[in-house]
């Protein structure tokens, strides 16, 4: 089934770095896009700059995932661009590394919480209209450090190896309804939120060098496209060779 005229795609935490290049990415291939964020407010309004410069179109949409409010977030996006929701892009997330004994019970929530707490009740809340149309795509931003140790981030390879599992799980149930659930999961990404771990780790990439957000979004517009009607359940790496 082609994707309906007039749908949505919510991406969160698209602001800046890899979600704002999946917002862009998905724009340009046609989708209506909510750009959420939680506080950059310049970034954001940035964002959808861009997608309207190129021809595309997209609406800010003020949210914090964490603080479990997916209702709102859905009836923003729908009544502002006029169509379902039927593309989510779980990419909000929040790092806050230690080593495990070290790691306080508030950094471990919140980590929990944002990465994958929120993931799935904003899955569970787009499921409802991508049912009714019998057609839907869930793109979860993982990492490579869900399946591959990383000494430091065991609340955030937590929250990222639950995401995989909870990825599996879903696109099992709704399969068979004409909605994929997949997964992608960055390596290295040059973003602000890996800046200061860049040049410790880029000798351990095979590829030797970090990857670009835009590499990111273009797995995740492949994920959301027509053409990967047939795929779902799995997990793709763009990772320039890390978890080989």
């Amino acid at each position: 089934m082609a994707r309906p005229d007039g749908a949505v795609a919510l991406v969160t935490g698209a602001s800046k770095g890899i979600g704002s290049a999946i917002a862009k990415a998905l724009a340009a291939d046609g989708w209506l896009v909510a750009v959420n964020y939680r506080s950059d407010d310049i970034g954001a309004k940035a964002t959808v700059a861009a997608i309207e410069g190129a021809g595309g179109t997209a609406v800010v949409l003020l949210g914090d995932v964490a603080n479990g409010a997916p209702d709102q977030l859905f009836t923003q996006a729908e009544e502002a661009l006029g169509g379902p929701v039927l593309a989510l892009v779980n990419n909000a997330g929040v790092r806050a590394d230690n080593l495990a004994i070290q790691i306080e019970d508030e950094d471990w929530d919140i980590v929990l919480n944002t990465n994958l707490s929120a993931a799935f009740r904003l899955t569970k809340r787009s499921l409802r209209p991508m049912l009714k149309a019998r057609y839907g795509r869930i793109v979860n931003v993982a990492s490579v450090v869900g399946p591959r140790a990383n000494a430091g981030q065991a609340n955030y390879a937590a929250a990222k190896a639950g995401l995989i599992g909870l990825t599996k799980t879903v696109s099992q149930e709704v399969a068979r309804r004409g909605i994929t659930v997949n997964a992608v999961a960055p390596g290295f990404i040059e973003t602000d939120m890996t800046k200061d771990l860049l040049a410790d780790v880029v000798k351990a990439i095979p590829a030797r060098r970090a990857g670009q957000p835009e590499e990111v979004a273009a797995a995740v517009r492949f994920l959301a496209s027509d053409d990967a009607a047939y795929v779902t359940g799995t997990t793709l790496f763009v990772d320039g060779g890390m978890s080989a």
